[in-house]
């Protein structure tokens, strides 16, 4: 892992949601990988002025999509992600974030009253100005895994249908703060 540490300017970082996505596979019926992601999120990334972060995030359940409407109205249902009574997904960076090349960030997911820890593997993508607006962006990439059954999705579901790991990959772009 590369220890090479980015400087960030102070603040609070907004979301590109323009050009950030959340996305992720699961396998059926173990021979092949469904994809999909997730259209509504929001990030919190406050840089403080030691130059760590404080990150969070959550994601609308009901935002699923796979491109198969039937099959995205299913996920949403009390069979699986039960979107009525668990609405959100959110992440919790447990430590101060400090940005590199590559790193990870060690935190929380809770979905319902289920919280369980994980890691993401995050990659620097850099940090560029936007020709169009002068405002200068910074991006990453993150990946992590989530073991469904842990946060109560698709407990009745056999895992030779459907896997218990869902990989997740996100790709974030934040614009730094003007003051």
């Amino acid at each position: 892992m590369t220890t090479s540490e980015q400087t960030l300017k102070a603040g609070s970082w907004p979301l590109d949601t323009a050009h950030s996505a959340v996305n992720f596979t699961v396998r059926h019926l173990g021979i092949s990988k469904v994809r999909g992601r997730f259209n509504r999120f929001e990030t919190s990334f406050v840089v403080d002025e030691a130059g760590t972060a404080q990150v969070s995030a959550t994601i609308h359940l009901d935002s699923f999509d796979t491109g198969n409407a039937d099959r995205d109205a299913h996920v949403r249902s009390a069979d699986l992600l039960h979107v009525d009574e668990r609405p959100t997904l959110t992440f919790t960076a447990t430590e101060p974030v400090r940005v590199a090349e590559d790193f990870q960030v060690v935190g929380e997911v809770a979905i319902g009253d289920q919280t369980h820890p994980v890691t993401l593997d995050v990659e620097w993508g850099g940090i560029q100005e936007n020709p169009n607006t002068g405002d200068r962006h910074i991006g990453f990439s993150a990946t992590g895994t989530l073991k469904r059954t842990d946060f109560g999705v698709g407990n009745g579901i056999p895992s030779a249908m459907l896997s218990e790991k869902i990989a997740i990959e996100l790709d974030i772009q934040l614009v730094e703060p003007k003051a």
